[in-house]
């Protein structure tokens, strides 16, 4: 099937995109589906959302987001395998169910590889290691010579076994060769009280989630994971090549839209044009940010790309994680 597209749009982003013509009928010629593993109101139902009303205006047919929660995500990403209308059918995920999922729940029901086409990665997040405002060491060489002093010298919170901060810290761990003490807990808030408060040394968190405290006096950020500077972070370093660390070191977290497998190529191409047309605009940069996320874009390549190698980082990290348990 070939595809033409529908009238270009101004809209929220503010964009014009041109109208190519092809031979058969028109595609959309009803609405689309995108969906969503996570609540309405959620991060990623607001960043779904930041992108599909440009896009409906783009495409010229309203897009309904689905919110399907459950198992991280995973939820999502199967009911969206399960439609029947694959070429106007897709969803919107974060990494965990394309990178970490398939290792950690032995059913998912999926195959990342062969059921899943990759369309745009749409934004990442960063995450920063903080410490207490009076932790005696002032950069992250002086954190790396504390922790190395003696296995478990240093202690770091986190949400639980294999949640981000758990992930980025035993990567952070491998690749800086200290051996820090893991003490979960059950919500950020309780993290950043236990930091405060001196129970624990350190935790990774999303920079929104810092500055708070940051400004207040109470925390202090030593890096941020991301590989160049983050605008909800100003002046805080990249660990990307500092104090021993690989300079290919980075932990994001990230959201893409992704299609089920079996859905028209040139589908695929034209989302991903207009996609990428959006998270150029200026505003809508801004509002990704203002959530503390970084607009990314790329080719579905790309994409397929990040996901082969976050869950060969990853992989390897849970392999660390199960080795020391």
């Amino acid at each position: 099937m070939t595809i033409t597209r529908r009238a270009a749009f101004m809209g929220a982003a503010a964009l014009t995109l041109c109208k190519p013509a092809f031979a058969q009928a028109a595609w959309p010629t009803k609405p689309l589906r995108t969906f969503v593993g996570f609540p309405a109101g959620s991060s990623p139902d607001l960043l779904a959302r930041i992108v599909t009303d440009p896009l409906a205006t783009a495409l010229g047919q309203p897009i309904v987001i689905e919110n399907k929660p459950g198992a991280g995500g995973v939820i999502g990403i199967q009911q969206m395998l399960n439609a029947k209308d694959k070429d106007y059918t897709f969803g919107t995920t974060i990494n965990g169910p394309m990178t970490t999922a398939p290792r950690l729940m032995p059913n998912l029901g999926y195959d990342v590889a062969t059921d899943i086409m990759p369309i745009v990665l749409v934004a990442t997040s960063p995450l920063v290691l903080v410490v207490a405002a009076d932790f005696p060491a002032s950069d992250l060489a002086g954190f790396i010579a504390a922790a190395g002093k003696e296995p478990e010298a240093l202690s770091y919170g986190s949400v639980g076994k294999g949640s981000g901060a758990h992930l980025t810290a035993e990567l952070f761990s491998d690749r800086a060769g200290v051996e820090m003490l893991h003490v979960p807990f059950t919500s950020y808030a309780q993290v950043t009280t236990a930091i405060i408060g001196h129970e624990i040394d350190a935790g990774f968190m999303a920079p929104s989630a810092a500055m708070q405290y940051v400004k207040a006096g109470t925390l202090k950020i030593l890096g941020i994971t991301s590989q160049k500077p983050f605008a909800q972070a100003p002046g805080v370093p990249v660990m990307a090549g500092q104090a021993g660390l690989p300079a290919d070191f980075r932990a994001e977290l990230w959201n893409a839209f992704i299609a089920p497998t079996g859905t028209d190529p040139a589908i695929i191409k034209t989302l991903n044009t207009d996609i990428n047309t959006i998270l150029a605009d200026g505003a809508v940069q801004k509002r990704l940010e203002d959530m503390g996320w970084q607009a990314a874009g790329g080719t579905p390549e790309d994409l397929q790309q990040r996901i082969a190698q976050d869950t060969k980082i990853w992989g390897a990290v849970l392999d660390r994680i199960d080795a020391k348990n």
